[in-house]
């Protein structure tokens, strides 16, 4: 996204980003386009996250933001999965945070950057995903200041977390190159295409809707994989041909993993001046239906309830149709809410070890701010 906008020449460009190398990296590469392109444009690299709501409305202040494109996420479905408390903080909470921000500070266009994941999720990533869509519709019926807009497409070669960097990489060691699955599909694009669609469809916002890019034809993973290992100069290992280099092994479906993805809630699209972008008509809810469902899983994510969390995923109009049960890796050791008055205790103090932590033991903090080894 950064690499297309400076070369549209905005008189600055802000990053605001929690990773401190990420933000480095990319300052870096955007200089140097500055440089080499003669693009004069202000680049400014800022530190932070989209949980901190006074963060981010300091910052929208300062620099007099205009256009906010938030593709801060999580999105690695098993991981979210096991965390989900976190997943919800960041993908919901974090949408909240930014868009409550940019309309204090007086942000004209927010644009969220959705996922294909969001369309009947069946996994805690895409229905916080659909979640947040759904916080920024009813935002987008509460005041008329700031236009809010979502842009939902597939998966983006090269990206952060794209398969095709793991598969070259699994080709380059000598393999196995695992697929979850035989027949599973996904839709990709290349990271210009992408980011050049996400701006053009960010421009046609009104207020509340959700754009859909046209991804072409779906592609079985298992033939990419095929055609990776092809184009590297590697035979698949089969029982047919068993001189060749790399076996393909099919790992099984990860937990709320689905065999396809869709881009459209309902089967009448509405189409748009641009022949791939078109706009899905969607169930919303009110602002104070917003609000209600917001408090409660503010509440249930204080008490670490995970299965409340779930839960209320589901009740609201998310289309949320697990797969499986609650895969929290530390909701399913301790499988109980924390006491409401203990939720948001903080600890004053970490005492040193006493003994040295051998390799191969656990160090974790107890709520009684003992070191425990074991």
């Amino acid at each position: 996204m950064c690499r297309q906008i400076i070369r549209h020449q905005p008189k600055c460009l802000v990053l605001f980003e929690q990773s401190e190398f990420a933000l480095y990296a990319i300052e870096r590469e955007l200089q140097q386009i500055n440089l080499v392109e003669g693009l004069n444009v202000c680049v400014h690299p800022l530190l932070g996250s989209v949980v901190h709501r006074r963060r981010c409305e300091a910052v929208m202040r300062s620099f007099g933001v205009q256009t906010v494109y938030h593709a801060a996420a999580y999105k690695h479905v098993p991981l979210v999965e096991h965390n989900v408390i976190e997943g919800v903080q960041n993908n919901v909470f974090g949408t909240l945070h930014a868009a409550e921000a940019a309309v204090a500070a007086g942000v004209e266009l927010f644009v969220l950057i959705s996922t294909d994941k969001a369309v009947r999720p069946t996994n805690v990533m895409g229905a916080s995903k659909r979640m947040a869509e759904l916080v920024l519709q009813g935002l987008a019926q509460r005041q008329s200041d700031t236009v809010f807009s979502m842009v939902r497409f597939g998966n983006v070669l090269g990206s952060s977390g794209s398969v095709v960097p793991l598969f070259r990489d699994q080709i380059s060691s000598g393999g196995p190159v695992t697929v979850t699955h035989p027949d599973i599909i996904r839709y990709f694009m290349t990271l210009p295409e992408a980011s050049q669609l996400v701006l053009q469809a960010g421009s046609m916002g009104q207020g509340g809707e959700v754009f859909v890019l046209d991804m072409g034809e779906p592609v079985k993973i298992a033939d990419l994989a095929r055609k990776m290992m092809h184009l590297m100069g590697r035979r698949e290992r089969t029982a047919e041909q068993p001189d060749g280099e790399i076996e393909l092994v099919f790992s099984g479906l990860r937990p709320g993993e689905k065999l396809y993805e869709e881009l459209l809630i309902g089967d009448d699209p509405q189409g748009t001046a641009h022949p791939r972008i078109m706009m899905a008509r969607e169930v919303c809810m009110t602002w104070p239906e917003v609000a209600d469902t917001i408090r409660q899983l503010q509440y249930a994510s204080h008490a670490f309830d995970c299965e409340g969390v779930v839960s209320i995923l589901k009740t609201a109009p998310t289309g949320f149709a697990p797969n499986g049960g609650v895969e929290d890796l530390v909701w399913n050791l301790n499988p109980r809410p924390v006491a409401a008055d203990k939720a948001g205790t903080d600890l004053k103090s970490v005492p040193k070890a006493e003994a040295e932590v051998k390799r191969g033991q656990t160090l974790s903090l107890s709520p009684g701010n003992k070191v425990l080894n074991g």
